[in-house]
């Protein structure tokens, strides 16, 4: 797990997505447990999701994949531009989420927090830390489509 570079950095929160994702998938092969590659397939989903760490701290969210080499993302706060929390009825169910951060960065526009419990107050706390991460480095966000828009209504 990456650790915070500075000491203005610190984890806020860290966790993985539920094995409530692969249910459908392990109940199929469940139903089909006689044949060895259906049980193969959930056991390399099963580690492939075990494997899953997000993590957020006071200026980045690090999404670490991998199960013998490690990629890690890592995705500056004030980067983020929209927030959305999804809830299918499945997930709702387990109480579970997915949270949906639309970004202006260029190697990952869209960042997905995947079945994480208690999405709302996740997104609650991401969102206090953009808004400060924001104030601290005197960023803005700055959306040219509106801009754009305004100014022909003005022209007009």
């Amino acid at each position: 797990m990456p650790t915070p570079q500075n000491a203005n950095e610190n984890r806020v929160w860290e966790g993985s997505p539920s094995q409530v994702i692969n249910l459908k998938l392990y109940v199929i092969c469940g139903l089909t447990f006689f044949l060895v590659v259906p049980l193969v397939i959930a056991l390399v989903r099963w580690i492939k999701t075990r494997c899953t760490h997000y993590e957020l701290t006071t200026q980045r969210i690090f999404l670490i994949q991998g199960v013998f080499s490690k990629e890690t993302q890592a995705l500056e706060l004030y980067r983020v531009r929209d927030l959305d929390i999804l809830q299918p009825f499945f997930l709702r169910l387990f109480g579970l989420g997915d949270i949906v951060l639309q970004t202006s960065d260029k190697s990952s526009p869209t960042f997905t927090f995947r079945a994480i419990p208690d999405p709302r107050a996740l997104s609650d706390q991401i969102r206090t830390h953009v808004e400060a991460c924001r104030v601290a480095k005197g960023t803005r966000e700055l959306d040219l489509a509106e801009q754009s828009d305004a100014l022909e209504g003005m022209n007009t």
